[in-house]
Formats: structure tokens, sequence, C-alpha cells
């Protein structure tokens, strides 16, 4: 299955092309456990806006923090 259809809207699958592989564990993370950026910037250390950011493009340090901080959620 294309990792990209697991995010969904209310119309249909998103574009895929639009979201790296991080972008799309964000989003189904954030589903899977009611949070939001704001959240995930918290728990991550990292700055909102930075999240908004990574879902486009992302340093591998930035990565590993916000994967280190998902994996922390169980």
């Amino acid at each position: 299955m294309d990792r990209n259809m697991l995010i969904k809207s209310e119309g249909g699958p998103l574009m895929a092309e639009k979201f790296n592989d991080l972008a799309v564990d964000i989003i189904n993370f954030e589903r899977e456990h009611q949070m939001i950026d704001n959240e995930i910037a918290y728990g991550s250390q990292l700055t909102v806006e930075r999240i908004h950011d990574i879902k486009s493009q992302a340093s591998e340090e930035e990565e590993s923090l916000i994967r280190r901080f998902m994996q922390s959620q169980g």
C-alpha cells in the first residue's frame, strides 16, 4: 500500500507528491495520538513554524528529534 494514501482529507486522499516520508509519519502520528503541531513541536523541542516547514523539508537532525519524540509516545 502506498504510504501517502494513509493521509486523507474529508474529500479523499491528498496529493501524495506534496509529502515526504516524515510529513506522512507526523500527520498519521498526530491523527493516531490526537495531537496537533504545537504538541509535536513542544515534545521534540522545535518551533511550531519549523514543524510546518519540516512537513516540506527536514534536516537529518530535525527528523531524528521528531522521530525520537514520536517513539517515546508509544
